[in-house]
Order: structure tokens, then C-alpha cells, then sequence
């Protein structure tokens, strides 16, 4: 009897137990929904869906994020076409779904992936769709082999999409599994096998190549090796996909920039409006020379689009045409030091940063030994704001460019300048290097640039755009700090209220705090 007791406590824990963890579950189910064929996950019911779907394939979105809703879009689309397969879609709002987006380890960026057979812990990742026919092409392409690429070229050369052609002379070689593995993880790309030796010789190559057309052109050929990986021929097509010259024109081309396989970018920031073609042509020379090792980008000044990106790399439109180069790993930037842009000048500097030898662009350069002891005082970043707006000084600053002939030309007249306020010591004549430090200022125009601070505590600018003459600039410097005496009287008189207010305000709450 006891023992039947036993049994019975035992067997209604057990019910008990298998209750308890299937009730998140329903009522998961009750508060998640399916909206155009794609389920809407959440941790209450998403252990349900990988049970019930032998492939399930899931976007982990931000709802904030722009390429979140493009992909959702492309899931909707795809859907549709999935009625009735194995293969089901579902979505996780990871702002929402915290808790299971970090169990996932799907905390990151926008991640899509393929949970086979109820396997929780081995997704399959699966590449950003442009379309709802890359999901499809995706899915087929895993279900299938390198035969099902076997295809008549006679139409596919003239498409003026990329094709990617593998000629292979056995099929069951380790090079035709890399080729696939290449084809499985670019879905928007085209993809085709051919054993035609007509074909292969018409353009003069052996077998076990990749072979690279657009518009029906030859315009790159693979010599595959025992040692070639699926990341090496990945890096190779996806390259030759691009232009040599990208131009930065937000989400339609930003992804296809951002995902680049090739981690250096050189960035060209230029106004196609102004002596455009001939510097366009030069880096455009010097990208065919460094592909698969730097990716070059062309950015629009004029273009408001691209407001956020050149205010990353803090340049200012009347600053261009300039190069940038930046690695997205570690994200330091380096400057080309010249204004002379052309071919030699750019294969120069891309070959020296791959080198190691091109010095990075800091915030500021390090301080100057002996700086503030110079007749004409050499400022950095890091010392700029503190000098120039020094209330008890006025301070004239030339913002010059180390490389460029027309600054270096005013070095000799800015010492004179210096030479002639050397007695007044209220008075300082300074400059900077713009290109190698970032001034943090709402600068007026081009460099070389003049500006001076007045003896205030309120921080102005004032820029001068007279004659480039010593008479010139000493007439200025006088009027300005005449003005300036002028505001700072009327200023301290300010400051005086100010402090006498404030210092009755603390008398009254003293007072009342007595009194209490």
C-alpha cells in the first residue's frame, strides 16, 4: 500500500513537472501570432516551432534598424513561396525577446539563421538577402550539388549580371566542393559549371579555373589551387562583383561596402562638381592596382546623405578633395598629405599604409617641446581651444596644411606678424596643422585660414579674409581687440550682476535656512 502511494505522489509530480513546462509554451502561443506566412517567435514559444519544423529559418531583427525592415520585407516575400514546404520562417523582435536573443547569442547585428531538425545549438548562418529569390536560391543550392550548376553558356555570357563560371574537368574533385561552398554563401550571385572545352578554350585558359563575365566580357579569370579555400575564391569574386570605384550612396550601396571581405577602404571625399573627372580618373587607376588588398570609396561633399559619414571622418566639405584610408578592424584613420592627387601620388600612399610606414591621423599631435617659447606659438588639438579662448588674450591663429604650396608660402609673413606683437604680451600669434589634428571649431572655408580669438570669456571667432600684407593684418588685430575692450566692458559688467545676484540668492537661503 505504501508503495502504491509512492507511486501515485511520484506520477502526479511528474504531471505536475510536464505542466509546468509546457504552459509558457500555450501561452506563448496565445500572445505570438503569424503575420504573411512568417512566424512571430518568442521565448515562450519558440523551443515549440524548432519541434515542429524540420528547417526553421529565423531573422533576429532590431526594430530600429533600417536593414532589419529590408529584410523583413524580403521574408514576407519569400514565404509565399515557401507555402508548403518544409521550410518555415520566423522572426524574433530581439528588443523585445532580450533574454532569448541572449541565450542565442543573437545580441549583435541583424542575424539570419537555419535551425535544422530542432538543433538549438548548431544554426546554420545564412548570408543578408537582397531578395526573397536569395533565400530561395540559398535553400536550393544547400539541398543540392555542384551538378545542378551545370548549365548551356550560350545565353548566360550576355547577362549584365555577374556570372560566375567554373570550368572543371572532373566533378568530384576537392576544387568543385570549394566552388559550391562559394555558391552556397553568395546567393545573389550567379553561378554556373561548364565541362565544354569549346568554351575554355575560346578564352585561351586551362581547366580548373573560375572564370569571371559581365556583359558577356571576360573580366577576370581563377587559377584554382590545392590549397585555395572558400574564403579565398569569396574575397576574389566578391571583389571583381564591385567597380573598381565604389561611390557611397547610403543603403543601396553602404551593405555591399560595409560586408566587403576586403577590410581596408581608401575613401576619396571629392564634389563631382568641381575638377571631378581628372582626380576621379587617377584613383580610379590606382584601385585596378590594389585590388583584393584595399577597396576604394568615392563620397559626394555635396551629396546630404552623406552628412553622418564625413562627420565620422570629421571632414568638411570645402576640406575636399582629400583620401582617407581607414582599416574597419581597429578603425584608425590615415590622411594622404598632399594635394597634388594622381595616380603616383595615391599608389604611393596606399603602398606605404600597406607597408606600415603611413603615420596615422590622430585628434592631436603630441605637444611640442618648447612650444609656448616660439615667436610664433606651433598649437595641437589637444591645446587649440585652451590657448584660443584664453579671455585674457588675444590670440591669431593660422590653420595651415603642411603640404600645400600657397600655406607654406605665409609662414615667413606670420612670423613677421609675430615679430611685430612680440612686446605685447597680451597678444599671441599661433598656428596648427589641420591635417593632423582635428579642430573642433565651425570653420568658415578652405585652408589656409585666419582667425582670431578676442580677449573675451565668451568664445568667439572672428575670420579674417583681407590682403595677405603685414599692414593688413596689424590694422585688423588693432580693430579687433578696440571691439573687443568694448565688449568686454559692457561683458564684466554683466558678470558683475551676475555674481551679485547669485551671491544675494545664496545669502537668502542661508538666511531662511536659519531660520528654520
Amino acid at each position: 500500500m505504501r508503495r502504491l502511494l509512492l507511486l501515485g505522489v511520484t506520477a502526479f509530480c511528474l504531471c505536475v513537472f510536464v505542466a509546468a513546462d509546457t504552459q509558457p509554451e500555450r501561452q506563448g502561443d496565445k500572445s505570438s501570432s503569424e503575420k504573411d506566412g512568417v512566424l512571430q517567435l518568442m521565448k515562450g514559444n519558440f523551443n515549440r516551432a524548432l519541434r515542429k519544423y524540420k528547417q526553421l529559418l529565423v531573422h533576429f531583427y532590431a526594430p530600429l534598424s533600417g536593414e532589419s525592415h529590408r529584410v523583413l520585407a524580403v521574408f514576407e516575400g519569400a514565404a509565399a513561396e515557401l507555402q508548403g514546404s518544409e521550410v518555415k520562417l520566423a522572426v524574433v523582435d530581439t528588443a523585445k525577446e532580450k533574454d532569448l536573443a541572449k541565450e542565442l547569442n543573437a545580441t549583435g547585428l541583424p542575424t539570419i539563421r537555419l535551425y535544422l531538425s530542432g538543433d538549438k545549438h548548431n544554426p546554420v548562418s545564412c548570408p543578408a538577402p537582397r531578395s526573397s529569390a536569395s533565400i530561395m536560391t540559398w535553400l536550393k543550392r544547400r539541398a543540392g550539388s555542384a551538378a545542378d550548376l551545370i548549365t548551356d553558356l550560350s545565353q548566360s555570357e550576355t547577362s549584365e549580371e555577374l556570372q560566375v563560371v567554373g570550368f572543371f574537368k572532373e566533378l568530384n574533385t576537392e576544387y568543385i566542393q570549394v566552388f559550391y561552398d562559394a555558391a552556397i554563401d553568395l546567393p545573389d550571385v550567379n553561378f554556373a559549371v561548364t565541362q565544354s572545352n569549346e568554351v575554355i578554350s575560346k578564352y585561351g585558359l586551362t581547366h580548373d579555373v573560375v572564370m569571371l563575365f559581365k556583359k558577356s566580357k571576360l573580366i577576370q579569370a581563377y587559377k584554382m589551387m590545392p590549397e585555395t579555400s572558400k574564403e579565398e575564391l569569396i574575397i576574389f569574386i566578391t571583389v571583381y562583383q564591385m567597380d573598381p570605384v565604389t561611390e557611397y550612396s547610403g543603403q543601396v550601396t553602404a551593405t555591399q561596402i560595409l560586408t566587403s571581405p576586403v577590410l581596408n577602404h581608401a575613401i576619396l571625399f571629392i564634389n563631382k562638381r568641381s575638377d571631378f573627372q581628372e582626380i576621379y580618373s587617377a584613383f580610379n587607376s590606382a584601385a585596378e592596382a590594389f585590388r583584393l588588398k584595399i577597396l576604394f570609396v568615392l563620397v559626394n561633399v555635396e551629396e546630404p546623405r552623406n552628412g553622418r559619414l564625413m562627420e565620422y571622418f570629421r571632414v568638411r566639405d570645402f576640406e575636399a578633395p582629400l583620401i582617407r584610408l581607414v582599416n574597419l578592424t581597429d578603425h584608425v584613420t590615415y590622411h594622404l598629405p598632399s594635394d597634388t592627387l594622381d595616380v603616383a601620388t595615391i599608389k604611393e600612399f596606399c603602398q606605404s599604409y600597406l607597408e606600415g610606414k603611413a603615420k596615422p591621423k590622430m585628434s592631436s599631435e603630441p605637444i611640442p617641446e618648447g612650444w609656448d617659447k616660439q615667436l610664433v606659438k606651433e598649437l595641437v588639438g589637444m591645446t587649440l581651444e585652451k590657448v584660443a579662448f584664453n579671455p585674457d588674450r588675444t590670440v591669431f591663429v593660422l590653420f595651415y596644411l603642411p603640404y600645400s604650396q600657397e600655406s607654406r608660402a605665409l609662414f615667413p609673413l606670420w612670423e613677421e606678424l609675430a615679430e611685430a606683437f612680440k612686446e605685447r604680451e597680451h597678444v599671441v600669434i599661433a598656428r596648427i596643422d589641420a591635417s593632423a589634428n582635428d579642430i573642433n571649431m565651425s570653420m568658415q572655408g578652405p585652408y589656409p585660414s585666419f582667425c582670431l580669438f578676442p580677449a573675451l570669456h565668451a568664445e568667439r571667432m572672428v575670420v579674417y579674409t583681407g590682403k595677405k600684407k603685414l599692414k593688413d593684418l596689424v590694422e585688423f588685430i588693432n580693430e579687433e581687440m578696440e571691439k573687443a575692450k568694448k565688449d568686454r566692458v559692457k561683458e564684466d559688467e554683466d558678470r558683475k550682476k551676475y555674481l551679485r545676484a547669485a551671491k544675494a540668492e545664496e545669502a537668502k537661503k542661508k538666511k531662511k535656512k536659519e531660520e528654520l
